[in-house]
């Protein structure tokens, strides 16, 4: 059972996503992927150093920070890197998945699940939502972004009401994580009561 699993930056997907693999599923991250597919070496780096040579280290190396500014100022050059990216990442992911049994719930967790069509291929989407004044402290807090650079990050990213709509199940991670946990919980016992019907 393929399951989407998404928020903005900073609404605790990643936390959820835990929860969700101490209670049986697998994971499959789309970020993680989205680093090993542009690791140096491989034909997503060279498509990235031909495209902007400026992202790329005197040692060889993506500057991830350099591109993110790059292409969170400039909807155009995201869409060449979603092009280039997102293709090899659903290639690995559907590789990933390929190996896991039938009956396992797969939680994909995909950043732009709802920007592009992947959520149409999911038995089921989760959603997890926090106010916007918590999402910005914790990813500065967390990856020493400025707050307008978050702001930025957001911005580019669906709006959350909008998401929402088209979830089927939205987590609310506005409390402590006590709550978030008994939240998932709820949502994840729901997925299980799906695949068994």
């Amino acid at each position: 059972m393929r399951v989407g699993l998404t928020g903005g930056i900073g609404a605790g997907k990643s936390a959820v996503a835990r929860f969700f693999s101490d209670w049986g599923a697998v994971i499959i991250d789309a970020d993680v992927i989205a680093r090993d597919v542009v690791a140096p070496g491989t034909a997503g780096f060279e498509q990235l150093a031909r495209r902007w040579p400026a992202a790329i280290t005197p040692t060889g190396l993506l500057d991830r920070a350099v591109l993110s500014r790059i292409v969170f100022a400039d909807s155009a050059a995201r869409e060449q890197l979603t092009a280039i990216v997102h293709p090899r990442v659903r290639d690995a992911a559907a590789a990933l998945e390929a190996q896991v049994p039938a009956e396992t719930i797969v939680v994909h967790v995909v950043p732009l699940l709802f920007e592009g069509d992947y959520w149409k291929t999911c038995a089921a989407n989760v959603l997890v939502t926090a106010p916007a004044a918590t999402r910005i402290a914790r990813v500065t807090a967390r990856d020493g972004l400025s707050a307008d650079d978050v702001r930025a990050r957001m911005a580019a990213q669906i709006d959350p009401a909008a998401a929402a709509r088209l979830a089927d199940f939205t987590i609310a991670n506005d409390a402590d994580l006590p709550t978030l946990e008994h939240r998932a919980r709820d949502v994840y016992d729901a997925l299980c009561h799906r695949r068994a019907a």
